[in-house]
Parts: C-alpha cells; sequence; structure tokens
C-alpha cells in the first residue's frame, strides 16, 4: 500500500495551481472537467503519479470558496534549507504564516506557509 494523493477542495482552480506550480515548484501532472458532475480536478506533484505522492485540486463549479474547519492540520513538505525556501515563498508572492526556525520544544527547522485557499503547509528541513 502507498498513499496515492491528498485532495484540496479550490474556490479558483487556476490561482491555485499558479501557486503550487510557481511558488512550490510542483508540476502540472494532469487536469480533466467532468461536465456532468460539474467540477475539475487537477493533480500536481514533484514527480510522476507512480512513484510519488501528489495533491489533487478539486473545483466544484460555481463555489468560490471552503470553511477548512479545525480538524485539518496542514501538508508538509522536505526542503534542502528552510530558510531558504521560505525566503523564496516570500520573494515569489507566497505567504508565510510562521518564519523558518525551530520548531517549539524540538530542534527541526520548519516553517509555515499558506496557499490561496487558506490551507497551511508546513516546510520541513532535510535530515
Amino acid at each position: 500500500m502507498r498513499i496515492l494523493h491528498t485532495m484540496l477542495r479550490t474556490g479558483d482552480l487556476d490561482r491555485s495551481i499558479q501557486f503550487y506550480t510557481e511558488i512550490l515548484g510542483m508540476k502540472l501532472l494532469r487536469r480533466q472537467d467532468y461536465p456532468a458532475g460539474e467540477f475539475t480536478l487537477a493533480f500536481l506533484g514533484y514527480g510522476d503519479e507512480s512513484n510519488h505522492t501528489v495533491i489533487e485540486l478539486t473545483y466544484n463549479w460555481g463555489v468560490d470558496r471552503y470553511e477548512i474547519g479545525t480538524g485539518y492540520g496542514h501538508i508538509a513538505i522536505e526542503v534542502d534549507d528552510v530558510y531558504q525556501a521560505a525566503a523564496e515563498v516570500k520573494t515569489r508572492g507566497g505567504k508565510i504564516l510562521r518564519e523558518a526556525g525551530p520548531m517549539n520544544a524540538g530542534t527541526t527547522v520548519i516553517a509555515f506557509i499558506e496557499d490561496p485557499d487558506g490551507y497551511p503547509i508546513e516546510l520541513i528541513g532535510k535530515k
């Protein structure tokens, strides 16, 4: 068994694709409209779906925003240098929720950023 993808609902699919590709450097792997269901799916990631876990963005036609809720946590992305990655996100127009630095009660360097729909993304330094 393996994890295939994590699905996030988005209120503006093109805006979200731009964020994940231009700010986080993912590739748009595939995108498909489902007219009968009035939704569009887009899959993005750092590598081919056969070998990597990816993000599935779901756009339900006509819905422009969602409440994230208190049960959702975050997506985590490993980076070589959290300070550099957070600075690049900021330079590219991304929103920083927590500046890079050691985690609370630990030594792992992390930062938190936010995607256009308000989903938190943790950047974690490679060990």
